[in-house]
């Protein structure tokens, strides 16, 4: 059911669609802006409740159904229009799809096609070759125009303009070199190609080292007079390593041997069939959503279902600076469909070469499926670190036992290059019923040409870059069905309490007493960031129990450093209003499926989709089938240790699903991996385990040994 189209589903449903005279369709690759034609293309998730019928009591499935986006350009009032088709794998019908409140689709709000990249370049060929003398004599022989080995690309900023309906984007000239993302030459343009005719296309304002222009021609003629404050940059031949992987430096490490890895001794201990994965308790389904990303659907552990939708939704990087393109660079990546740059992973980098490597499909801005190569991973992998370990002191030079279990950990991977920055997408299956989700920032950073008061934005990471300070903020669907659908929400934090000491009455006792607040409706439950958060929140089941008689429950535990990124109603911030809350708990609705869209990027002061909607009603949530929106992020400044990329440690966020009381005791109980020595009469270790006692010649040859003796010398 939650399986992404494959190929011939996308194959048919194009066909199906494109022999609809009525739609008109075209191919989406065509230059021409006027046409009808296939944007995206992506599964239609079933109704819950038609999906737990199937899962549940064995019913039949949902009819297989896909979501199309259309964007009809070649009529009076272009439009975008989405629909679903059905049945698949050989569709008969469609239908239109409409969003929470009916809200339209601004066409405005589209994300940027290949198509229409083509006309901006277009239209940068025209404008700098009147600024030709200028990037050419500062750049030091660069040209975007009719160049060969030196030549200028291009960064587009978003959102494409100040307010609803425009479509005019502030766009950066840098080289094209090898991460070129911190290459700024010094040149910005702002083009309004909010029109269908690229030929009316036109530049709005010119900004070239820290001026303000009206036209190309009138920084060209500046230009000439001399009267320009003019850039030099350092010859190309000086900064060629600047910004790219070549090793340089000394090094401490020896490079005559490799470093550790990761093996199987005995091979994989999980199970993945299909889009299916089975490991050590853990069962679950995945899937990777064109415009969202990486999802998990009827995770289960032991056959109890924990929750029924993980899921990313959204991220954002907002940023500051001094130039246009900078003040203006709010990305929301959904809006660069996001979940389509998940490109093919490295074996011994991106994920050991031990995975299992999984290929992914898309449809967006094609006139045919793309087939992503090795874009997903699956690998089982020892954190270094026990699970649970002790060693009990007999405090007479020995020990009563010592008891330990290795931590083995499932990873489901997949990654989101979007433009500069790469985002690891990771969610991590524990032995304990913990699940984690992670995501880790590393790329390029986003730069642009340095001023002076761009010190207030960042700092200075080269000659002429200003490395921009930024917060980035992820947002994820948490569908948690904790034994049940019917599940209520408590927060519990701790206060001191002051008290006659009982067995001492002229003492004081002073310590700290467990406080838990049920939250009764969903404006009750929406934390806003600046406010102080509950130490624990938790999601429990209230008619069942555990063995102990606590609500079976889990609770969710943050590994994040968000914070908001711009005042509440803020013009851009009504598009991402999720951003308010580190958590909030709605009630479940099929109406309200996620957080964003591929349409916020473009216009988010008049969003399609309004999370702050779903909260506005207020609804109850006792005893309801309830949903957790959980944001994570952290703020980035750059600096020069960014060069050339920013690298992962330190710059990992996610949330982790904890049992609380969900099990009668730890359920890693039932691992055979658990090793425990005691010390005989003699005094010599005995050592007991339930797996083989020689891993295997990889690892090591020699069986595990342990002594645990301690002694003066």
């Amino acid at each position: 059911m939650f399986a992404d189209l494959t190929p011939n589903e996308m194959r048919h449903v194009r066909d199906y669609l494109q022999g609809k005279p009525e739609l008109g369709l075209t191919a989406a690759r065509g230059k021409s802006l006027k046409k009808n034609s296939i944007l995206l293309m992506e599964l239609h998730l079933p109704r819950k409740h038609k999906a737990l019928r199937a899962l549940n009591r064995g019913q039949a499935k949902p009819t297989r159904q896909a979501r199309v986006v259309v964007q009809f350009g070649n009529q009076s009032q272009p439009n975008i229009t989405e629909i679903i088709v059905s049945p698949l794998p050989f569709p008969t019908s469609y239908r239109e799809k409409t969003f929470k409140g009916d809200k339209p689709i601004r066409f405005e709000s589209r994300p940027i096609t290949v198509a229409e990249y083509s006309h901006i370049i277009d239209i940068l060929q025209k404008i700098t070759a009147k600024v030709h003398k200028v990037l050419f004599e500062t750049t030091g022989g660069f040209s975007f125009h009719n160049c060969t080995d030196r030549c200028l690309t291009f960064s587009d900023i978003a959102p494409r303009g100040l307010e609803s309906g425009e479509r005019r984007t502030w766009i950066m000239l840098q080289k094209f070199v090898e991460g070129y993302f911190i290459h700024p030459v010094g040149f910005e343009v702002l083009v309004n190609h909010k029109d269908l005719d690229p030929e009316r296309w036109t530049v709005e304002k010119v900004w070239y080292n820290g001026q303000y222009f009206d036209k190309v021609e009138e920084l060209a003629e500046q230009y000439e007079k001399g009267t320009l404050e003019k850039v030099k940059l350092p010859d190309h031949d000086d900064e060629d390593l600047y910004s790219t992987y070549i090793p340089r430096g000394h090094s401490n490490t020896r490079t005559d041997i490799h470093g550790p890895k990761l093996v199987e001794p005995q091979g994989p201990r999980y199970h993945v069939d299909g889009n299916f994965v089975e490991y050590a308790g853990w069962s679950f389904a995945f899937r990777v959503r064109s415009s969202a990303g990486l999802q998990i659907f009827d995770l289960r552990f032991n056959g109890e279902r924990i929750a029924y939708e993980v899921s990313l939704q959204e991220a954002i990087a907002f940023y500051s600076g001094d130039t246009p393109a900078a003040m203006q660079t709010k990305y929301i990546d959904a809006g660069w469909v996001m979940g389509t740059h998940d490109y093919e992973l490295a074996p011994g980098i991106d994920c050991p070469e031990i995975a299992t490597f999984l290929d992914l499909h898309h449809y967006y801005d094609t006139d045919k499926p793309v087939h992503y190569k090795n874009a997903l991973c699956v690998f089982e992998m020892t954190t270094g670190m026990p699970l649970r370990r002790h060693f009990n002191n007999n405090f007479q030079g020995g020990y009563n036992f010592f008891g330990g279990l290795e931590n083995h950990v499932l990873v489901l991977r997949t990654t989101s290059t979007v433009y500069n920055y790469d985002y690891i997408w990771d969610f991590l299956f524990y032995q304990n019923g913990v699940m984690e989700s992670r995501v880790s920032a590393t790329g390029y950073i986003h730069a642009t040409f340095f001023t002076p008061n761009g010190l207030h934005y960042g700092s200075k990471v080269y000659n002429y870059v200003l490395g921009n300070l930024h917060t980035h903020l992820i947002h994820y669907k948490v569908d948690l069905d904790i034994a049940g659908r019917e599940n209520s929400f408590e927060s519990m934090n701790l206060k001191y309490v002051n008290f006659t000491n009982p067995w001492s009455h002229k003492h004081s006792v002073v310590q700290s007493k467990l406080v838990k607040t049920q939250h009764e409706t969903e404006r009750g439950a929406a934390f806003r960031f600046g406010k102080k958060f509950p130490r624990y929140v938790h999601f429990y089941n209230p008619n069942e129990k555990n063995k102990w008689g606590h609500q079976k429950g889990y609770r969710i535990q943050y590994n994040s450093h968000a914070n908001s990124v711009l005042p509440r109603g803020w013009m851009e911030e009504n598009g991402i209003s999720w951003s308010r809350y580190p958590l909030a708990v709605t009630r479940h609705k099929d109406s309200e499926p996620t957080s964003s869209s591929i349409y916020t990027q473009n216009d988010p002061w008049e969003p399609v989709v309004s999370f702050e909607d779903y909260i506005c009603n207020d609804e109850n949530i006792i005893n309801q089938d309830l949903v957790a929106w959980v944001t994570v992020g952290f703020l980035h400044v750059p600096h020069s240790e960014d060069i050339p990329n920013t690298a992962t440690p330190g710059n990992a966020v996610g949330f982790f699903l904890r049992p609380f009381n969900f099990f009668d005791a730890d359920p890693s109980l039932a691992s055979r991996s658990t090793v425990i020595v005691r010390q005989d009469k003699e005094g010599k270790p005995k050592v007991q385990r339930w797996t083989p006692e020689v891993v295997g010649h990889c690892v090591t040859d020699r069986p595990f040994f342990y002594n645990g003796t301690y002694a003066g010398v």
